[in-house]
């Protein structure tokens, strides 16, 4: 049977107020009274219970960390310095990996308010909006991470993807190519739709458009990038270069471009979004989008801490109730997976 706060008293010879001060971690009582308390719930395998002390103090020390996959590398980044970070502050994660699924998304969310989290960090799929508004209106921060549904509270913090996107294909432009395919997420996704935004914007500035024949926009999976890549490379006029702009679908386009037998970068001149360490070891090294995912984590869980704690953030929009935009910057690490297109004859 498990041990009782009173049973711990009795051992310590002190009250059960006195027992419960030191347990829950207060100044006020002396060091030897610390020290009897202490050692009696050691010695009799004391463990509180969390649930009724959340009830007391309305605090969970839990924060919910919904995220639609960890086989992008940012999320899987993101999802340690979040773990680390909330951990130094004496939170526990709820990890919820939803496979980008709403309904299981949702299910996610209605147990994260069940078990009265005090905060919630969330990669959504953008078709729970409303159970996210059941969340902030039950008096829970949320932190919208890389992406951000209209119409839903919180604040939100974003990489500057269609920014990075420029910075890639004005790399391939400098390099001379103008045959450039694309491949990426949905529209209805903030990476997927400026992502290729920021494509057609640097293609736009150099006086071209985008072929629809060589451009490929769908889920952020492995099977996607995989057929998209086939799709792009059978094209009447094949791409000289590749812009793979998500990491899930990256996976999938970089075995089909091994799998027909395409030379990077003598036949394909290929940059990636979003860095991962073993890039650097591909062969050959692949020229990334860095779209800063540690600071994304360390932003995300700053500003979640900061709504917790209830501390003032001088960069709040004046209007009540809306959330703050925090956007973290890309660089282009230039590697050898692109290099001047060959020239015919």
């Amino acid at each position: 049977m498990a041990v009782t706060l009173d049973e711990v008293a009795e051992a310590a010879g002190v009250s059960k107020s006195t027992a419960s001060r030191v347990l829950s971690g207060s100044s006020r009582v002396s060091a030897q009274t610390k020290r009897a308390v202490q050692s009696a719930a050691e010695r009799l395998g004391y463990r509180p219970n969390r649930i009724a002390s959340g009830l007391r103090t309305r605090r969970s020390n839990l924060i919910g960390l919904v995220i639609t996959n960890l086989v992008n590398a940012s999320f899987h980044v993101i999802t340690e310095v979040l773990q680390q970070r909330l951990d130094e502050r004496g939170y526990q994660v709820l990890l919820c990996v939803t496979d980008a699924d709403p309904a299981r998304e949702a299910r996610y969310l209605d147990m994260l308010l069940d078990h009265r989290v005090d905060g919630l960090i969330i990669v959504g799929t953008g078709d729970n909006t409303e159970m996210v508004r059941q969340v902030g209106a039950a008096g829970i921060p949320v932190v919208n991470l890389m992406r951000t549904p209209e119409d839903v509270p919180g604040d939100s913090v974003m990489a500057a993807d269609r920014e990075g996107a420029e910075l890639a294909v004005r790399h391939l432009l400098g390099l001379g190519h103008e045959r450039i395919a694309f491949i990426g997420g949905p529209a209805h996704i903030d990476s997927g739709r400026d992502r290729y935004a920021g494509f057609a914007a640097a293609l736009a500035a150099a006086g071209l458009e985008p072929d629809p024949e060589l451009c490929a926009r769908g889920p952020y999976t492995m099977a996607f990038g995989a057929e998209a890549a086939r799709r792009v490379m059978a094209a009447e006029r094949p791409p000289t270069a590749l812009y793979s702009a998500n990491h899930e679908a990256t996976f999938g386009t970089l075995g089909a471009l091994v799998q027909l037998g395409v030379r990077v970068p003598e036949q394909l001149s290929l940059v990636c979004h979003e860095e991962a360490p073993w890039f650097s070891y591909w062969h050959p090294p692949i020229t990334v989008v860095d779209n800063g995912a540690r600071d994304l984590g360390e932003l995300a869980a700053e500003q979640l801490l900061r709504r917790i704690d209830n501390r003032p953030d001088h960069g709040d929009p004046a209007e009540e109730g809306v959330g703050r935009l925090i956007r973290v910057g890309s660089r282009l690490v230039v590697r050898d997976s692109t290099t001047a297109p060959r020239r015919s004859g």
